[in-house]
């Protein structure tokens, strides 16, 4: 299984901007530290702050801020947010699903329990404690000290 580009750079961004708290950050930024498309982060950065994730601002004082502390950010409620769904195999998905062994196939629900064991893990995890050491996230991104130090 692989997540979306959207969820991983979904994932970055939390996590960047939860080690550079409580430092407001800017897209651009974002998008030099991970050298991904200011464009992509754009979309990702809005769908964040559209689900309460981030905070935003515009203008002079203006940037990203976490819209909750990161010990209440549960990362598998992020990818369950953010991810477009996980039809992990054809039959998942009924519109497009022409597969003859359905009726009879045991492994969707195989596939089933495992996307539920898989978001049970993630769920168990904060982005706390993905950011449990932000000052290595930011000597591994080559980043300036934090203003607020």
């Amino acid at each position: 299984m692989q997540l979306s580009k959207f969820t991983d750079y979904s994932l970055r961004v939390l996590i960047y901007t939860a080690a550079r708290r409580p430092d407001k950050v800017s897209i651009t930024e974002l998008a030099e530290a991970y050298d991904i498309s200011r464009n992509h982060l754009v979309k990702v950065v809005n769908e964040l702050a559209n689900l309460g994730y981030l905070r935003t601002s515009r203008g002079r004082g203006g940037g990203i801020l976490l819209g909750h502390a990161a010990e209440d950010i549960i990362i598998g409620d992020v990818v369950e947010a953010v991810e477009p769904g996980f039809d992990m195999a054809e039959c998942f998905s009924l519109g497009t699903n022409h597969c003859r062994l359905t009726p009879v196939c045991r492994l969707k629900g195989i596939m089933i329990e495992a996307k539920t064991a898989f978001l049970r893990e993630l769920s168990r995890h904060t982005l706390a404690d993905v950011v449990e050491h932000p000052q290595a996230i930011i000597d591994a991104l080559k980043l300036e000290p934090l203003a607020s130090d």
